[in-house]
C-alpha cells in the first residue's frame, strides 16, 4: 500500500507540473481575494485586524474548492481509476495519496502565504503565527473532506456545485476553530485550545475520510 501511495502521490505532482496554470489557480485566487478586501474596506488597522481571521479562512476554503472537481475526474474519464482500484487496498491508497497531493498543491501554498496575509491586514507577529498554524492544521481537513465530496459526485453533472454544497457545511468546524485561534491571540489569550481542537478534528477526519472516500469510489465504479 505504501508503494502504491508513493506512486500515485508522485504521479499527481508530475501531472500538476504539466498543468501549471490550473495548479496555480487556487493560490492565485487566494492572493487576489485577500489583496482586494483591504482596498475595498479601507486602511483602518483595527477594522482589518478584526476581519482578517475569518476573511483569510473563507478565502482559503473557497480556494481549496476550486481544484476538487478534477481530483478524480481525469482518472475516471480515461479508465485509469478503475485499474488502480483493482490493486490490493487500492481504493484506500488512492484516496490518501490524492488528498495528500491536493494538500501539497493547494493547502501548503496557502499556509506559506500566511505572512503575506498578515502584512496585508497589519496583523502582529503573534497573530500571523497563529494564523499560519491554524491553516497548517486546518487545510488538510479541507482536502480530506473535499476528497469525499469529489468521490460522491464523480461522473455527475454540475459536480463542482454539488461538491461545494456537500463540503462547505462539513468545513464549518475547521473554519470556526481556525478563526478562533487568531481571535484568541488578538484578545491576549492563548491559541492552544483552538489549535488542539483543530488537531483533534484533523485526526478524526484522517481516520474517517479515507474509508468513506474509498467506499464512494467503489460505488461510482459500479
Amino acid at each position: 500500500m505504501s508503494a502504491l501511495f508513493i506512486t500515485i502521490y508522485l504521479r499527481e505532482l508530475r501531472l500538476a507540473m504539466r498543468r501549471r496554470i490550473e495548479a496555480l489557480l487556487p493560490l492565485a485566487f487566494f492572493i487576489v481575494a485577500i489583496a482586494l478586501f483591504p482596498l475595498g474596506i479601507g486602511p483602518e488597522p483595527q477594522t482589518l485586524r478584526q476581519i482578517a481571521p475569518g476573511l483569510v479562512w473563507v478565502c482559503a476554503l473557497l480556494a481549496a474548492m476550486l481544484s476538487l472537481p478534477s481530483l478524480y475526474a481525469g482518472d475516471f474519464a480515461d479508465g485509469s481509476l478503475e485499474q488502480m482500484l483493482l490493486a490490493e487496498r487500492g481504493a484506500l491508497a488512492i484516496t490518501v495519496a490524492k488528498a495528500a497531493a491536493h494538500w501539497t498543491l493547494t493547502g501548503l501554498p496557502l499556509v506559506l502565504c500566511a505572512p503575506l496575509a498578515g502584512a496585508l491586514f497589519e496583523l502582529p507577529a503573534a497573530s500571523t503565527q497563529a494564523l499560519a498554524l491554524s491553516l497548517l492544521l486546518g487545510t488538510p481537513v479541507l482536502s480530506l473532506l473535499g476528497s469525499i465530496g469529489a468521490a460522491l459526485t464523480l461522473g455527475l453533472r454540475s459536480a463542482g456545485l454539488l461538491i461545494v454544497l456537500l463540503v462547505l457545511p462539513l468545513s464549518v468546524p475547521a473554519l470556526v476553530f481556525g478563526t478562533g485561534a487568531v481571535a484568541a491571540v488578538e484578545g491576549g489569550q492563548s491559541a492552544a485550545a483552538h489549535c488542539m481542537l483543530l488537531g483533534a478534528l484533523l485526526i478524526f477526519t484522517a481516520l474517517i475520510a479515507p474509508p468513506a472516500t474509498a467506499a464512494a469510489l467503489r460505488l461510482a465504479m459500479e
